[in-house]
This record gives C-alpha cells, sequence and structure tokens, in this order.
C-alpha cells in the first residue's frame, strides 16, 4: 500500500500543472482558432478586413481557399484565407 500511495502523491503535482496549462493555454487558443474560423468563414461582398501584412482591403468575392479583396478601386487581388487578420466592423 505504501508504494502505490507515493507514487498517487507524486503524479498529483503533474496532473494539477497539466489541468491548469490546459485551462489558461491551450484551450483559450482553441476557442480563439475557432472564433476566427467562424469569422473567415462568414465574410460576404463588402466586408472591411484587415491582413496580417497590415493591409486594409474590401471583400470581393470569397472563394473555397481564396478571397478576392479589393485594395481601391482598380487593385483586386487574390488573398489566402490563413493572411485575414481581422474584420473591420464600422
Amino acid at each position: 500500500m505504501q508504494g502505490g500511495t507515493s507514487m498517487l502523491t507524486s503524479l498529483l503535482p503533474l496532473v494539477v500543472l497539466f489541468a491548469i496549462f490546459y485551462f489558461l493555454v491551450i484551450r483559450p487558443q482553441q476557442k480563439q482558432a475557432k472564433q476566427h474560423k467562424e469569422m473567415i468563414e462568414g465574410l460576404a461582398k463588402g466586408d472591411k478586413v484587415v491582413t496580417t501584412g497590415g493591409l486594409i482591403c474590401e471583400v470581393v468575392k470569397p472563394e473555397e481557399n481564396f478571397i478576392k479583396v479589393s485594395l481601391n478601386e482598380s487593385v483586386i487581388v487574390k488573398v489566402s484565407k490563413e493572411y485575414i487578420a481581422k474584420k473591420i466592423n464600422e
């Protein structure tokens, strides 16, 4: 019995540390990634977005892997969905 109890008490701090790490780091990152994915999937024509490069542009046409965006009236480019940082709410 003595060996089983000491094994449990030696593993308990590791379990507690993992639980703290999960709730402070892993879970919030998963939640943020889910919200970002939902935001990307919900983009529609006319939405204003900011890219990770800092460009502010307007969505012209969402596609499967890319999004066509307009930088100004005459410049339309394709941006990978991964590089859309956030949507601007006006």
